[in-house]
């Protein structure tokens, strides 16, 4: 008998039908022989309207206050599946985070999991129960309400299968697993049967939402095998494992891409030591997240000076000009430059360790549709490419194709 671990998100319990939905979905799982947790999210659209209306009720608000908010909307759901299991002759019952406990850091609206007590809980399972958790939420170490984030419901899951030992943490979303790329986008991507937790994790972190990537991390530590599935059919859905489980691994699992990427370059930067550490902490100063980053010699005749090119989200462009212009007499530059219109596109598979030329193949790929690469960044694992927004189609299909990751349509 194993102990499973199911995480349902906003759209799979969007409504009291949808939750009774799961409620046959969890009992299944319990008629197959295993014992059952659960971790469930807000309904959708739920969260967005509780900071509605903190925000209405103050702008200048307590975070404290917020966590204890915007936490309701997962108890909520948590009270009606418990509810609906029991309806169909299940025994269940909801623990709130600060019941587990699950204990955070103090960070409100952004907390890290720092541990959880299972012993009460998981003797609750062991006696035939299922247990239902708000995922989102936990506890500091003042003793009030914390939440972890938005998409902290996957990490409160992945940590909840960590601290029960559990088989596996089924993700239950509106999409059926992982795939090569987006398929809304490219007809022929694939779904993949296993992806490895360093893949996954690059491609959370440069684009692809199916799984956040704090609940990665947390996987990857603990070695918790993760099941993506759809809460709309019964298919297998796709399994994040360590790498020694799967068996032939291709050279390229993935192409992501992220459309929140806004470019900075400040042209004539002096060239002077400590020149890049001043711009870098002011923004991180400013709580602003730097990603790619590329700096060359400047057409400056006596080469005293650079040009200095990175990369922000989107939603952090405005500040991040506002922050760089104020320090615009200590770094000496000559003209700042923003384009908020560019695309970060990423290739990414184990497979690179080993085989050489992966990059140059991108490149190549891009330079024959005639698509200008502004910005390159590398990891062990992972190739991303900063272009014009316009071209990011038709770099998704054309890099699709040239890894061979293209199925049938």
């Amino acid at each position: 008998m194993a102990l499973i671990v199911q995480k349902f998100g906003g759209t799979s319990v969007a409504d009291v039908e949808r939750i009774q939905a799961v409620a046959l979905r969890v009992k299944a799982e319990l008629d197959n022989g295993n014992k059952v947790a659960v971790v469930v999210s807000a309904m959708a659209g739920e969260t967005n309207k509780l900071v509605g209306f903190v925000e209405q009720t103050a702008k200048l608000y307590d975070t404290a206050e917020y966590d204890v908010v915007v936490s309701s909307g997962e108890q909520v759901t948590a009270g009606l599946l418990a509810l609906a299991l029991q309806s169909i002759g299940v025994s269940a019952r909801s623990w709130l985070g600060w019941q587990l406990p699950i204990k955070t850091s103090s960070a409100h609206g952004k907390a890290r999991i720092e541990g959880i007590n299972a012993d009460d809980i998981l003797a609750s399972i062991n006696a035939g129960n299922v247990a239902v958790v708000p995922g989102f939420q936990g506890i500091s170490p003042k003793n009030r309400v914390t939440t972890l984030g938005r998409g902290g419901s996957d990490t409160s899951a992945v940590a909840l299968a960590a601290a029960l030992g559990a088989e596996r943490c089924d993700i239950y979303t509106d999409v059926d697993g992982v795939y090569t790329t987006d398929p809304r986008i490219v007809a022929k991507a694939k779904k993949l049967d296993k992806i490895t937790y360093e893949e996954m994790l690059e491609m959370a972190s440069v684009g692809a939402k199916v799984l956040q990537t704090r609940s990665v991390e947390v996987a990857m530590k603990h070695g918790v095998r993760v099941q993506v599935r759809s809460s709309f059919s019964n298919e297998p859905g796709t399994l994040v494992v360590n790498e020694d489980e799967i068996v032939e691994q291709e050279l390229i699992s993935g192409i992501a891409y992220s459309r929140d990427e806004a470019k900075i370059t400040l042209v004539g930067v002096l060239d002077q030591p400590g020149i890049a550490a001043k711009i870098f902490g002011s923004l991180a100063d400013a709580n602003i997240n730097v990603d790619m980053i590329v700096q060359n010699v400047s057409a400056d005749a006596n080469h005293s000076a650079t040009d200095l090119t990175f990369t922000v989200t989107k939603a952090d462009l405005e500040r991040a000009v506002e922050t760089v212009k104020a320090d615009a007499k200590d770094l000496g530059y000559k003209e700042l430059q923003s384009d908020p219109n560019v695309v970060k596109v990423s290739v990414i598979g184990v497979g690179m360790r080993s085989h050489a030329g992966i990059a140059q193949r991108m490149f190549q790929s891009l330079a024959d549709k005639g698509i200008n690469i502004q910005v390159i960044s590398t990891s062990e694992i992972k190739v991303s490419v900063l272009i014009a927004e316009e071209y990011a189609e038709l770099a998704l299909r054309s890099l699709h194709t040239t890894y061979g990751l293209d199925g049938d349509e």
